[in-house]
């Protein structure tokens, strides 16, 4: 089979473009995302240069991006630490729910929408992005800080969430029947948890299985196993990335610890070619009319996802530093809102795709930019483990509960 010329230069130009901009982002000490992302504007639809050979495969690039970066982030905890910390936070979910969502709802109502592409809108600043929440704590080294375990869980019981709350949004979209759309929701949170049961049962048997000398057989068996299941959850109306979480969660310490290793470049190119791909999709002038309205949203759903961090790392004991940067770092959104937006246009509610476009696009660039200046500052108190419930209660201090130096160690 011949190549094609144009696919091939327009991919190996990007390459050296994003390689260049993450060099740019290491030396000055940010994440790579909000430049990935405004690259993607330059040259996307719309943009100052269209590469459009390159755009089926940035495609596929990127769906594979978002489940690496996920399984990246299951691999830094066990099973048994993680649904520790998943049941602590279900007042967590219930409250990021009420502030995150709202925003949405009201500003649709104030934007004129119809009361169905206002429920979409909700469910749009409700949402934070798992894939540059992972990137964003990966660029910053910040896994194993106490807070990250917080964060963790409120990004996976959104992921949760949204296996109810998408087919129950796609019936009212589409006007039809309820029960269909209630069948579908409670087949989808019955798939999360199985999937969360197996990864807790399944730590011994997969550590057979992907144990080995050679790099190339752990590479291929962990991309193997985490494929398919990525694959089955989306036939299950669950997000590939839980999927690819779960198989993280569920690969003992030992083969964690290597395929984190194999894994890394992998990781690093696709990530890119997500974050890349999402701009690439939106066509910049489609977004001005409606800039203002976005940024107005983007603060107030700035300010509640602080809030909502804030209160889930509180739960765990962390300092108001800690709890700061647990909720910068929620800021960002990103795939599922642009599923959700994507889903009422479909549906005929166009006019939703303006403002979610230019919302998400303000957030996702914003977030981790928040969220590293507020990086430099740490507790003063002695650190504390980062992950699972404390043994005992943290010591209180003028400052608050204690939380780790900036310089943790990584547990696994």
């Amino acid at each position: 089979m011949k190549p094609d010329p144009a696919l091939l230069v327009e991919l190996g130009a990007m390459l050296l473009v994003l390689g260049g901009l993450g060099a740019v982002a290491w030396r000055v000490g940010l994440s790579a995302v909000p430049l990935f992302l405004l690259f993607g504007l330059v040259v996307g639809k719309g943009g100052i240069i269209e590469a459009d050979s390159a755009a089926p495969f940035l495609e596929v690039s990127a769906s594979i991006g978002v489940v690496l970066l996920l399984l990246a982030l299951g691999l830094e905890f066990s099973a048994a630490e993680f649904t520790t910390a998943l049941k602590r936070h279900a007042p967590s979910g219930v409250v990021d729910l009420a502030l995150n969502a709202t925003p949405g709802l009201v500003a649709g109502f104030l934007l004129g929408l119809e009361w169905q592409a206002a429920l979409a809108l909700g469910g749009v600043t409700w949402i934070s992005s798992s894939g540059i929440v992972s990137r964003t704590l990966s660029d910053l080294k910040r896994l194993a800080f106490r807070e990250t375990p917080s964060v963790l869980s409120i990004l996976v019981l959104e992921d949760i969430a949204m296996a109810a709350y998408l087919p129950l949004l796609g019936v009212i979209l589409a006007g039809a029947g309820i029960v269909a759309g209630v069948t579908g929701s409670a087949v989808a949170v019955g798939a999360v948890l199985g999937f969360l049961v197996l990864a807790r049962r399944a730590e011994r048997l997969l550590g057979r299985l992907l144990t080995h000398d050679d790099d190339e057989q752990v590479l291929f068996r962990v991309l193997g196993i985490t494929f398919m299941v990525a694959g089955v959850a989306e036939y299950l109306n669950v997000s590939s990335a839980v999927g690819a979480f779960l198989v993280g969660l569920a690969i003992p310490e030992g083969t964690a610890r290597r395929a984190r290793s194999v894994l890394a470049p992998l990781k690093d190119l696709f990530g890119a070619a997500f974050f890349f791909y999402f701009a690439y999709e939106t066509a910049p002038a489609d977004i001005v009319p409606v800039l203002p309205a976005a940024l107005a949203l983007a603060i107030v759903s700035g300010a509640t996802k602080v809030a909502t961090g804030w209160y889930a790392a509180g739960r765990d004991g962390v300092g108001r530093k800690g709890r700061l940067r647990a909720g910068t770092a929620l800021i960002a959104r990103g795939e599922f809102s642009v599923v959700i937006a994507g889903l009422a246009i479909t549906a005929g509610f166009a006019e939703i795709g303006p403002i979610a476009t230019a919302y998400v696009l303000v957030v996702a660039v914003s977030g981790p930019v928040i969220t590293r200046a507020v990086g430099h500052t740490r507790d003063p108190s002695p650190p504390s483990p980062p992950h699972g419930p404390p043994a005992s209660p943290p010591p209180v201090t003028p400052e608050g509960p204690s939380s780790p130096p900036m310089d943790a160690p990584a547990p696994r």
